[in-house]
């Protein structure tokens, strides 16, 4: 008895997995150029090429290094992404849990009474009261329903999990990618913004003196009342504009608590712009477009592309007829204390077949359904690469020119810082009028604010390189599957 259960289980088990109806996977090829623009706005290749690093070697500042671990510790999206791989996992294992049969063990004791008149089919005395009492025990193993996987069906299906869970994992990545760069843009805006406030701040200072100047030059008979009207423009947008940043500010503040998922201590905000937030010479400044197939959410889109090719096969396998074992082995006896006799062995198999006659055509409906799938994965494959190229040949694009533009804005700005000087000096000494002067101080005031700008952008793009090239997460990886 035993013999034949286990030799019909490795029966079972040998003619599994003989035929994989899935389409055979060929990666699509990149829709995009070997190689990244060059020329004009671009920046030269370099005489080395240089691997992007983790975020803790890209990121210099020690301050945005604390943040942005705080980050991913307290992040809700990136904890939805953790869940996420936790939920596909499991469903992988559910699944491959179908490639083996279940096996069950079961004890049963029954006891019974019934008239001894219908046991013996009425040969007793008319009258008689007699029963009949029965007992019977029985312990038993045995696989319900296991199905053969003659034509890949399951075996499809768990591919198909297994790569839900890879994409999963690959949306995690690229989610922590997202957020470092998001808790770096936010760093930056606070710093930025707490720059323009204090140009704001002492361009109001120096407004006020310069207006006090203009009273009492006024109040001598030596300036006009245009003259003070002049010095009252600057005054009033200096105090309009110290009073929008401090909202900008706060509001920035804010932004960055909801990103990082924790109020975020004061001695951790930046105060302006003025140290490196980023390490510049950490980043390639031309790679090979070959970059954009690693990145996570680039690999996210080839693993739904597998998935639903897997699933093909699945679709495919449901046209075959479907072979079901049920088989059960074990020990039953009247007596308990004869269980476990030599002759209490029983045991059952009973395969079964079926197959599909007629069924509307839903099955090809399946079928159809999967390989549009397939069809969307492509194009959602090929698209997340033409996405990723131009985000990097954008990138790439103002990095080539920034620099540029910010040493010129260095250089307006201090044109101008001498432009007001002079202006000024022209002023005091009654050679000129107020009017240059307010034409000076405005000028430098937007040469101060745009140099910031420029500033910032340069910061911003850098951050942007690192993202959009699929920078180093640092990370411990998800554990893998079994």
């Amino acid at each position: 008895m035993r013999v034949s259960l286990q030799l019909a289980c490795v029966a079972a088990l040998a003619l599994g997995g003989c035929v994989d109806l899935a389409p055979k996977y060929q990666r699509p090829a990149q829709p995009t150029p070997a190689a990244f623009p060059a020329g004009g706005a671009y920046p030269p290749a370099p005489a080395q090429s240089r691997p992007l690093v983790g975020w803790r070697d890209f990121f210099a500042d020690p301050k945005l290094k604390a943040v942005i671990d705080e980050a991913l510790a307290n992040n809700r999206d990136l904890r939805v992404a953790v869940a996420n791989i936790e939920a596909a996992r499991a469903q992988y294992h559910v699944q491959r849990a179908a490639l083996l049969p279940t096996v069950n063990a079961q004890f049963a004791a029954t006891y019974a009474q019934e008239p001894a008149s219908v046991v013996n089919g009425g040969a007793v005395a008319p009258g008689s009261s007699a029963t009949y009492n029965e007992r019977l025990y029985s312990l038993t193993a045995g696989v319900s329903a296991y199905q053969l996987d003659l034509f890949g069906k399951v075996r499809n299906l768990t591919r198909a999990a297994q790569d839900q869970y890879f994409a999963t994992r690959q949306a995690r990545d690229a989610a922590q990618i997202t957020l470092i760069s998001e808790v770096a843009a936010d760093y930056l805006a606070i710093g930025s913004d707490r720059a323009l406030l204090k140009i704001a701040q002492n361009t109001l200072a120096s407004g006020t003196e310069s207006l006090k100047v203009t009273q009492l030059r006024f109040a001598a008979g030596t300036d006009s009342q245009l003259d003070i009207d002049q010095a009252q423009t600057v005054v009033q947008q200096a105090r309009f504009d110290v009073n929008r940043l401090t909202t900008q500010v706060a509001q920035d503040r804010n932004a960055l608590d909801l990103v990082v998922g924790a109020p975020v201590a004061d001695d951790l905000l930046p105060a302006g712009l003025g140290a490196p937030v980023v390490v510049l010479d950490k980043l390639p400044e031309a790679v090979s477009s070959q970059v954009l197939l690693a990145r996570p959410d680039v690999l996210e889109a080839e693993d739904q592309l597998r998935a639903a090719n897997a699933n093909i096969g699945a679709a495919r396998a449901a046209f075959f007829p479907s072979i079901q074992l049920t088989g059960s082995g074990g020990l039953v006896s009247l007596a308990l204390s004869h269980l476990f006799e030599g002759s209490a062995g029983a045991w059952s198999f009973a395969p079964t077949i079926s197959q599909t006659i007629f069924d509307n055509g839903a099955n090809k409906g399946n079928l159809a359904y999967a390989r549009a799938q397939r069809d969307l994965g492509v194009a959602n494959y090929e698209k997340a690469i033409q996405t990723a190229f131009r985000e990097v040949a954008d990138a790439l694009a103002l990095r080539g020119t920034i620099d540029g533009q910010l040493a010129a804005q260095q250089a307006l700005t201090a044109a101008d810082a001498d432009s007001l000087r002079l202006a000024t000096l022209r002023y005091q000494q009654g050679s000129d009028t107020y009017l240059n002067v307010l034409i000076a101080q405005r000028a430098y005031y937007a040469a101060q604010q745009t140099l910031v700008a420029s500033e910032l952008a340069k910061a911003d793009n850098l951050v942007t390189l690192y993202a959009v090239l699929g920078g180093g997460l640092d990370a411990p990886a998800a554990p893998p599957l079994p």
